[in-house]
Parts: structure tokens; C-alpha cells; sequence
């Protein structure tokens, strides 16, 4: 393992939140120099001096090995949490130690949870530091690093996939080297747009930004209380359901589409089914909300069912209404949308429609050849024959999934659970959605949880954002020296 090469990209991204933390000094001096000035600015101090440490003194070099490139990975992400939540832990106020770092990787990771009883109560600086952390874990540090790694790097493709999945690229094709920058300029459109619209249509300037960095991001961080639901404005309600499903279908088919000025592309197998698992679970949700006097009228409800639905499916987190005292129907779909989520190539988490999608596929397969053992059978993704190393691993990620979503849960049983959110809080921990249901529902938040408690949602958080297998394989390789 090369520290030197691990530290230098490291650093990398150290800058990247460097830059960020500048920003939002320059949010608070046009504020006057608001009470975040003085934290933000030595937070900025800290991480830019640790970030631009190995460029002084370690050379630059080319050679990354696949080893690396997972433990580049790793670190980046976990030092993003640890100097992300040096402007909370220095501000204070709510943020105690554990609360910063909550805070934090639920920011990077894009989840959207938070400690916070008032949003309204921070200065805006601290705000746009908040939801920048969004826009940094949603575009990914693993792209902030690809987009340096050199394009001949045989490791390049490797990690790409740990950020960008191939599972539904059935109508969608681009050299390896493209994909991070086709990932990235949809994900800059996206959020240009989800601002210029907001603003259009009234939100106020500051609010526009941060919402269109939580929208883009799938994040769910609001600098209101009330979340969107603080503007009161079914237009504004409307634009975020488009803005949230776009963010959570694959972006390659939306640069296709808009490349090729064709919906052809947008005609895919994944993207059908998850549309429909959307609009049906939706429908099903306001009917609910409607018959069992929730809401007064028929267009509150479907706008009011449909908003959530989409909103968890896409792990985005926004909310219109406070969901903690809808029945037990609407709740078990927002739970089970928050199990499944949204496509592969998005920024979405979650297991992924892609993956229930094959292991259904998977399942029909075996059964056919139980009954018929001499005929042959295909799993078919669109056009796309997929192998059995191509299954596999999916099926597999499906039952690391459900066992860690089962350890987390017994584990916070296991320390008291006070609040009965262990499974609800790990299901929307490990999925990165954010918000759940009950206390911790749409507009909730999970400052009642004990330290511990939190700890291991943060836990979930990271694992969920990374797709497990990273996390495994650098563990992997740090007890097993001699591969």
C-alpha cells in the first residue's frame, strides 16, 4: 500500500471541503460577520493546511494501484466527516461532539437526518456549510477524485463503478472515461435548474441554492423548519417531485436523451418499472391519507401522498406535511420505498430498483429450471444478457444488505432502543433517506436518540453511501497483508 499516493489524493478532497468551508466565510461576512465566521474560518484554516500538506511534500505519481484507489476512497470519505464537523463542533450551541459528526456524514453521505429541533436558529453561513456538504457527497468524492485520476489508469474503471453502476446501462453507452464527466455536468444541470426555478417562482435567493444542492444531492437539508412546506406553494411542491425523480434515475439516460433530443433512450426496462412502482404506490398512499380523514380534499392528498412517496423513493428526505401521524398503511409504503429507492447511476441510495429488478429475474430463472432442467434460461436486462458473475454479485449485495439492516437493529435493541426506532432509523440510515416515520418522520428529527445510538445510524449512513463492498474490501485488505 502507497501512503504517499493515498495522501496526496486524499488531500484532494480535503481541498474540495476547503473550498467549500471559504465559501460559506464569504456567506457570512455579506451577512456582517455572523456568530459561524469565526468557527467556519478556522475550519477552513485546518482542512486546507491537512489537505495541502501532501502536495508539498509527497510527489506526484501516476501509479495507483487498485488497493489504493479503495483505501483513497475510504479516507476521503471518512476525513470529509471528521473536519466536516469542525464548523458545528466549533460553533456549539446543539452540536455536542456527536451531534457535529451526526451532522456531518449524514451531510456528506447525502441522508439528510439531522439532530437539529431548529434549522432557523443557525446563521445562514452555517446553512449554506450544511448544505454544501450535500452537493459534495452527492456529486461524490469518489468523482472529485476520478476527475484527477488519469484516464489511462487501469484503476479508473474500477472505481468508477463503485460510484457510477453498469447495472442499467442497457441503453446507454459512453467510453469508460466519460461516464464520471457525463455524471457530473447532469449533476451541475440538475442543480442550476432546480435553482433558476425555485427562484423564478419565488424563493427567496438563499433558499433556492440550498434547496437545489439538497434536490440534486438527494439530501433532504433544508434551511426551514417546515422544510418545503415553509413556502406554502403547490408550484414550488410540484417542481420538487420533478427535480427529486430526476435526481433519481440514471443519469446516463438523461444525458442521452438530451444529447440525441429523443425520449428513446428514457424507454428502459428499469426505468418503466420503477415509474410505475411509483405512481401506484402514490396512488395508494393518498387514497389512504383521503379515506382516513388525514387531509380535507382530494388535491391535498394525492399532492401531499405523492410529494413523500417520491421523496423517499428518491432518499431525498423534503417534506410538505409531517407524516407522524399517518396511518399505518401510508407508513409501511414510505418504509418499503425507503428499502428499495431509486436506480443505479443516480444519487440515489438504497438497494436499488436495478437490483430488485434482476434479483426477481434471478428467482423466476431458478424456478424455470427446477421445473424444466433441461431447457435453457437468460436473465435479461432490456437488450443485456446477464451472466451469472453479473447476478451474483447483486444478489449478494441484497443479503449483505438485509443483514446488516438486521445487525444495526439489534445492535441499538441491544442498548436500550429508548424511542423504538431501531429498525425504522436503520432502514432510513442504511438507505441514506433521512427522515422515517413517527418521531423521526418527515419533519423530525433524531436529537432524542442516545450517542450511541447515533453513532451507529452514522455507521449505517457510510456503509449505505458506499455500497458496502468498498468498506469490506478495505478491511479486507488491511487484515490480509500478503495479497
Amino acid at each position: 500500500m502507497n501512503l504517499k499516493v493515498i495522501s496526496r489524493n486524499v488531500g484532494v478532497a480535503l481541498l474540495v471541503s476547503a473550498l467549500f468551508m471559504l465559501l460559506s466565510v464569504f456567506v457570512s461576512l455579506a451577512d456582517g460577520g455572523d456568530s459561524a465566521l469565526s468557527p467556519l474560518l478556522i475550519s477552513f484554516v485546518i482542512t486546507f493546511i491537512v489537505g495541502i500538506f501532501p502536495f508539498i511534500f509527497v510527489r506526484k505519481t501516476a501509479q495507483i494501484s487498485l488497493k489504493d484507489g479503495y483505501m483513497i476512497i475510504f479516507l476521503s470519505w471518512l476525513l470529509s466527516f471528521v473536519f466536516g464537523a469542525l464548523p458545528y463542533a466549533l460553533w456549539g450551541g446543539p452540536f455536542s461532539v456527536i451531534n457535529a459528526w451526526f451532522e456531518s456524514v449524514s451531510g456528506f453521505t447525502t441522508t439528510g437526518a439531522t439532530i437539529l429541533e431548529d434549522v432557523e436558529s443557525l446563521p445562514r453561513s452555517l446553512l449554506f456549510w450544511r448544505a454544501a456538504t450535500h452537493f459534495i457527497g452527492g456529486l461524490g468524492v469518489v468523482v472529485f477524485l476520478l476527475l484527477i485520476i488519469p484516464n489511462s489508469s487501469p484503476v479508473r474503471l474500477r472505481l468508477t463503478n463503485m460510484e457510477l453502476s453498469s447495472l442499467s446501462r442497457d441503453d446507454y453507452r459512453s467510453r469508460a472515461n466519460k461516464t464520471v464527466y457525463i455524471f457530473a455536468w447532469v449533476y451541475l444541470g440538475i442543480c442550476a435548474a432546480a435553482f433558476l426555478c425555485y427562484w423564478l417562482c419565488g424563493m427567496p435567493l438563499f433558499d433556492a441554492l440550498c434547496h437545489a444542492f439538497s434536490v440534486c444531492a438527494t439530501g433532504g437539508f433544508s434551511s426551514r423548519n417546515l422544510s418545503i412546506g415553509a413556502f406554502g406553494s403547490p408550484l414550488i411542491s410540484v417542481l420538487t417531485i420533478v427535480f427529486m425523480f430526476l435526481a433519481s434515475i440514471h443519469f446516463g439516460l438523461i444525458f442521452m436523451a438530451l444529447v440525441n433530443r429523443t425520449m428513446r433512450p428514457l424507454n428502459n426496462a428499469v426505468l418503466r418499472f420503477y415509474c410505475l412502482s411509483l405512481v401506484v404506490i402514490a396512488l395508494i398512499t393518498s387514497f389512504s391519507l383521503k379515506l382516513q380523514g388525514i387531509v380535507d380534499g382530494w388535491g391535498t392528498a394525492f399532492l401531499d401522498g405523492t410529494f413523500h412517496v417520491v421523496s423517499y423513493a428518491s432518499t431525498t428526505g423534503f417534506a410538505i406535511a409531517d407524516n407522524a401521524g399517518w396511518p399505518m398503511l401510508p407508513c409501511f409504503l414510505l418504509i418499503l420505498v425507503s428499502l428499495v429507492c431509486g436506480c443505479a447511476g443516480s444519487t440515489t441510495g438504497g438497494l436499488k430498483v436495478d437490483r430488485v429488478i434482476v434479483l426477481f429475474k434471478a428467482i423466476h430463472m431458478q424456478i424455470m429450471k427446477t421445473l424444466y432442467p433441461s431447457s435453457v434460461f437468460e436473465v435479461r436486462m432490456g437488450r443485456r444478457i446477464l451472466h451469472d458473475e453479473e447476478i451474483y454479485p447483486q444478489v449478494l449485495y441484497i443479503s449483505m444488505y438485509f443483514l446488516l439492516l438486521g445487525a444495526s437493529a439489534i445492535i441499538i435493541m441491544l442498548m436500550g432502543d429508548p424511542n423504538g426506532h431501531a429498525l425504522s432509523g436503520s432502514v432510513a440510515s442504511l438507505g441514506n433517506v433521512g427522515p422515517s416515520i413517527r418521531d423521526i418522520g418527515s419533519l423530525g428529527n433524531f436529537n432524542m436518540e442516545p450517542a450511541g445510538i447515533k453513532f451507529v445510524y452514522t455507521v449505517d449512513m457510510f456503509l449505505g453511501r458506499v455500497e458496502i463492498y468498498p468498506v469490506f474490501a478495505v478491511i479486507s485488505s488491511i487484515f490480509n497483508r500478503k495479497y
